[in-house]
């Protein structure tokens, strides 16, 4: 052996190599231990696949119920701006309706003006028109009188110029 040849004598060259079989035994079981079959290995890979496909199942489902928690957000929100845009167009309706009302109604109260006006100028010029009448018919009476008392006072001065053209002559 060459542990003879370096000065060791059998019994301790053996009792050496024994020493280092035994060492190199324990560190082999040691890294055994720490080492994996590839039976366990298989086993281990399995049980992470199925552990991975767990957490895929869970994010599935998790994502599901996320989406649909956003899904059934998304409608109730869609159905409020349905209802809020259901008051806007029926406030818009509200108050175009009452603006026509209005509109109608000013409408109405300027013909009733155009028509007061108008009777009242109707009424004005009746009143003019009855005046006028009434003055041309006063006036041709004042016109007569002042013709009788014209002829009158010719004839009554024609009467005294002849009578004192007769008592002259």
């Amino acid at each position: 052996c060459f542990l003879f040849h370096l000065g060791f004598t059998t019994q301790q060259s053996e009792v050496i190599v024994s020493a280092l079989v035994k060492i190199m035994n324990t560190n082999l079981d040691m890294i055994y231990k720490d080492m994996v079959t590839k039976v366990q290995q298989e086993i281990a890979l399995q049980q992470v696949m199925s552990h991975i496909g767990g957490v895929k199942k869970d994010m599935i489902i998790l994502e599901k119920s996320e989406f649909s928690a956003l899904r059934s957000e998304n409608e109730k929100i869609k159905l409020e701006l349905q209802q809020i845009k259901k008051q806007v167009t029926d406030e818009i309706t509200k108050v175009r309706a009452d603006n026509k009302l209005n509109l109608n109604l000013e409408k109405s109260r300027v013909k009733e003006l155009h028509a007061q006006q108008d009777r009242a100028l109707t009424q004005t010029d009746r009143k003019i028109d009855t005046e006028v009448a009434d003055l041309k018919t006063m006036l041709e009476s004042h016109k007569l009188d002042n013709i009788k008392y014209l002829a009158g006072s010719v004839f009554t001065c024609l009467t005294v110029a002849l009578g004192f053209y007769r008592l002259w002559i």
